[in-house]
């Protein structure tokens, strides 16, 4: 990594603390990523980014600030990116997925919050991650009670602007998330100074769904058998999407999707054909959450997709982009968001026709559905979602965990004894 210690101890940041983390990131990315073998050339850029991880996209943030931009910090798929960018800003996401940061989220928050949100949390206290030191606001969201205590909690720190998420369906539902939208724009122009048209919308919605068509590009390729690509590859790539530059994130997943492509025509793998195909449901694995993708494919299969929000919810449906006006946009931008079925709506069976459809057409073996412990609303569903997998005949492993490595071989071993009977 290069030196960027000026720029973090100008954000205020717990050097000696972050010296930790930086110390133990490149190894354990070593062991999980780089000891691939036969990986796509495109995989590169991501492997960069990693080294850099609170380096160059954090200084690009900085840059952006000094010409008079601003920063949005935001933790979940139902933000529309579009409306920050529309405005000139910039939005980043924040979600921690490493366990570094869960003592420092414990300091303010129950031992019996999920992981997710104690690092996101922590990694703001402790003052040990740029991304969440740099944000001017955060956008925050109503899709899980733990969720809404946090933002209080953030709020003593950091403007905290929070869209009430409706928790079903209705069409009165879709009319109330229009009205948060039009909020949100206000709320953007208000911290921004600057005016969102619908010209500027209209160029942003094309933006976010050129990288969504993008993303798509790559996990079509993992339909295929043998598979191009490892999950965990793929799961980087839709990690590092979160807080990249939207045309750099679609310049670059178009690139490695070309690559891929390639790669099937040329016979080219990086699992032998007829290895176990599996698909993950669940809650999201925030980078460098992978840990479960890692025991999967050293075990003798390959995640082939994920029906979570880093993972299919992230890329599927695209906005209209035949709307021309702010009121005829922002109601495109609502019906796409509310497509997304997250495990906060009330009855949410969207989902399971989801994960059934995918199980389809990624051909899976077998699905994993995994908790973050202390994830309540994930916990409940997650036996409906064996129910209906079971009685489809298919074969179906409910696990729960958190970021610690303690439980890794117990993992382990109930995964190789799920892979031993799917025939």
């Amino acid at each position: 990594m290069a030196d960027y210690r000026k720029m973090w101890e100008d954000l205020g940041m717990d050097l000696e603390t972050h010296d930790v983390l930086c110390e133990v990131l490149p190894q354990a990315f070593s062991d999980v990523y780089l000891s691939q073998k036969n990986r796509p050339e495109g995989m590169a850029f991501y492997d960069f980014v990693v080294s850099e991880i609170h380096g160059v996209r954090p200084a690009e943030l900085i840059e952006h600030q000094k010409k008079g931009g601003k920063v949005f910090g935001t933790f979940c798929i139902y933000v529309p990116d579009e409306v920050v960018f529309a405005a000139g800003g910039i939005s980043t996401g924040l979600c921690g997925g490493s366990q570094f940061w869960v003592p420092g989220g414990e300091k303010a928050l129950p031992q019996t919050t999920c992981a997710l949100i104690k690092a996101s949390v922590g990694a703001r206290l402790d003052a040990t991650c740029p991304f969440f030191k740099i944000a001017d606001m955060y956008i925050g969201e109503t899709t899980c009670d733990g969720k809404k205590k946090a933002w209080e909690v953030l709020s003593k720190e950091v403007p905290m602007h929070v869209m009430d998420m409706p928790q079903m369906k209705r069409p009165k539902d879709f009319t109330k998330w229009e009205e948060e939208i039009k909020t949100l724009i206000e709320v953007v122009e208000k911290e921004t100074g600057n005016k969102v048209t619908p010209e500027k919308l209209a160029e942003q919605i094309k933006v976010f769904n050129n990288k969504r068509k993008a993303l798509k590009r790559v996990f079509e390729a993992r339909k295929h058998d043998p598979v191009p690509i490892s999950g965990k590859d793929a799961l980087l790539m839709i990690q590092i999407a979160f807080y990249d530059d939207p045309v750099r994130a679609a310049e670059m997943a178009n690139k490695l999707a070309d690559e891929l492509e390639q790669r099937i025509k040329d016979g080219v793998a990086v699992f032998p054909k007829g290895t176990k195909r599996i698909m993950i449901t669940g809650t999201p694995m925030a980078i460098p959450n992978w840990k479960l993708h890692h025991i999967i494919e050293t075990s003798g299969a390959v995640v082939v997709a994920e029906e979570a929000c880093t993972g299919t919810r992230f890329f599927e449906n695209l906005v209209d982009e035949s709307q021309t006006t702010i009121d005829g946009q922002v109601k495109a931008l609502a019906e796409r968001y509310m497509k997304n079925n997250c495990a906060c709506f009330t009855p949410n069976e969207g989902r399971i026709e989801d994960i059934l459809r995918y199980v389809k057409e990624y051909n899976v073996d077998g699905v994993i559905d995994v908790n973050l412990k202390f994830c309540t609303l994930y916990d409940i569903e997650g036996r409906d979602v064996e129910a209906a997998l079971k009685k489809e005949g298919i074969p179906v492993l409910g696990l729960e965990t958190d970021y610690t490595d303690t439980d890794a071989e117990q993992l382990r071993t109930r995964i190789g004894a799920f892979l031993e009977m799917i025939d």
